[in-house]
C-alpha cells in the first residue's frame, strides 16, 4: 500500500515505472484469490524457537522473552496480506516475516487495522511494528503530514525490504481516454485512504484548468475501493502496482478491470519501527539480510510473482 502518514506513500512522491512490466501481473494470477474484505481479528506466523534461532540474541529482550512481535497490518490488500479462503492471513509480507521469525526465534503476529490508523498503533505501543506494504517516506521517517507540511509526530524508522510503483486501473472496456493522471481532470477516481495514490489523485487535482477538477472518494481498505469501481460508481481506481495487477488478474475472472498507462514513482515498502525501538529495527534488518542471504526471500517473491520489486539488501530508511 501507500499512504500520507501511515502505509503506502506521500504527497507527490510515490512509486516509479520501473518497478516490472505488465507480465508480472500475469504471474500474479497463479496465486487464485478473489476479493477479499477486512477482519479485525489477527493471526500468527510461524517462527523458529529462540535456542535454535541464530539471531535471537539481537532483540531486545522483553520481545525474545515473550516469542511474539505484534504486526499492525491492513490485511486487505492482495497479494501483500490478505485473507484467503480459509480466512487465514497470507501474502508477501507474512511469508517474509514466517522467515524472519525463523532467524530471531519469535511469531509475527499479525493484527487487522485501517492502513491510516497503523502509524498510531505504534505510537501507542499497540503493535511492535507495522508491516503493510507501507513506503517509506521522508514525511513519514521525520512525522510530517505530507498534505500539510506540518510536524505530528515523532516519525519512525524504516527497513526497507521490496520497491513498488502506483497503477491506475478502470472498468475492463470502458474509460479508454484514461492513461495517464493527466486524464483524470473531470472525473472521479476511488482509491484507499491515506495512501499515496490518494496523495497523487490531489496533487494532479490542483494541475487542472478549464474549471475541471478530480473528484477523489476515499475508502477505508483497497477492497472497497474496487467495489465502488466495479459497481460503475466511479471512472477509475489507483493503488500500488502489484495490487492493482492482483486486481486486474483475479475479479470476476479477470473480466472487471484493466491497467492502463505505466506505474509512477517507485519507492521502497518498510517495516515501520518506534524511533526509540533501535535494537528492534536492527534485529529486523539483520533477519531480513539472512533471509536474502540463504534464498527464503528470492522464494516468497518468486510464489508471489513479484521479483521485479526484489531488493539486494535490506535499508534503514532508505525512502526518499
Amino acid at each position: 500500500m501507500t499512504a500520507s502518514s501511515t502505509r503506502r506513500t506521500t504527497a507527490t512522491r510515490s512509486r516509479l515505472a520501473a518497478v516490472g512490466s505488465i507480465a508480472v501481473a500475469g504471474a500474479l494470477i497463479l496465486t487464485g484469490c478473489g476479493d477479499q474484505t477486512k477482519d479485525s481479528g489477527s493471526e500468527s506466523t510461524d517462527g523458529a524457537t529462540t535456542s535454535s534461532a541464530p539471531l535471537a540474541d539481537k532483540l531486545p529482550s522483553d520481545i525474545r522473552d515473550k516469542g511474539v512481535i505484534k504486526v499492525g497490518s491492513d490485511i486487505a490488500y492482495a497479494p501483500v496480506e490478505f485473507k484467503d479462503s480459509a480466512g487465514k492471513t497470507v501474502g508477501i509480507d507474512p511469508d517474509l516475516a514466517a522467515a524472519m521469525g525463523k532467524q530471531l526465534g519469535v511469531t509475527f503476529e499479525f493484527e487487522n487495522g485501517t492502513f491510516d490508523s497503523l502509524i498510531t498503533g505504534l505510537r501507542s505501543d499497540r503493535y511492535d511494528i507495522a508491516m503493510s506494504a507501507m513506503t517509506d517516506t521522508k514525511d513519514r521517517q521525520e512525522g510530517i503530514d505530507s498534505e500539510t507540511g506540518k510536524k505530528v509526530g515523532e516519525g519512525v524508522d524504516f527497513i526497507d525490504y521490496f520497491t513498488a510503483g502506483v497503477s491506475i486501473y478502470t472498468q475492463k472496456g470502458k474509460n479508454t481516454d484514461i492513461k495517464t493522471w493527466s486524464d483524470l481532470c473531470g472525473k472521479k477516481i476511488v482509491v484507499q485512504r491515506g495512501t499515496v495514490s490518494e496523495d497523487l489523485a490531489k496533487a494532479e487535482a490542483k494541475k487542472c484548468t478549464g474549471g475541471k477538477t478530480i473528484t477523489i472518494e476515499a475508502f477505508d481498505n483497497d477492497q472497497q475501493a474496487q467495489t465502488r469501481l466495479r459497481s460503475g460508481g466511479a471512472a477509475a481506481g489507483s493503488s500500488d502496482f502489484p495490487v492493482a495487477a492482483y486486481a486486474v488478474k483475479t475479479s470476476g475472472g479477470g473480466n472487471d478491470f484493466q491497467l492502463v498507462g505505466e506505474q509512477v514513482e517507485a519507492a521502497p515498502y518498510g517495516i515501520a519501527v518506534a524511533k526509540n525501538d533501535t535494537q528492534l529495527r536492527d534485529a529486523l534488518k539483520a533477519a531480513l539480510d539472512a533471509i536474502i542471504a540463504n534464498g527464503e526471500y528470492d522464494k516468497v517473491v518468486k510464489k508471489w510473482g513479484v521479483e521485479a520489486g526484489a531488493v539486494k539488501e535490506a535499508t534503514i530508511n532508505g525512502g526518499k
